[in-house]
């Protein structure tokens, strides 16, 4: 496993220990999800498939608010610790997978306001 995967999945599993009880996804799924990611969201180039596929995936998963919030934290926890993450990659990300989701990927989205 790659040092800067190993570092995404275990700060990721980190913010689990905070994460809301009312939500039923986890920091965890959010991290197992997009792991597949991390390269393409700091270096760009063509997105990978099991990128995409954890993508839909999450999108899936998340269909209540409070799955929704959770997510949207977590995203935000994780993308704080990572160097070198580009946020505009970031926030295209979904798009370049064929998701449509109902708040932008984004440090300033208030996950709160997140329905």
């Amino acid at each position: 496993m790659a040092l800067g995967l190993r570092f995404f999945t275990c700060l990721v599993f980190t913010v689990c220990i905070v994460a809301s009880a009312d939500a039923a996804i986890s920091c965890g799924t959010v991290a197992s999800s997009l792991a597949p990611c991390a390269n393409y969201l700091s270096k760009g180039g063509v997105v990978p498939g099991p990128c995409c596929e954890g993508v839909k995936s999450l999108n899936g998963m998340a269909q209540t608010t409070p799955d929704r919030q959770q997510a949207c934290r977590c995203l935000q926890s994780t993308a704080k610790g990572l160097s070198g993450l580009d946020p505009s990659l970031a926030s295209g990300l979904p798009g370049k997978c064929g998701v449509t989701i109902p708040y932008p990927i984004s440090m300033s989205t208030n996950c709160e306001n997140v329905k």
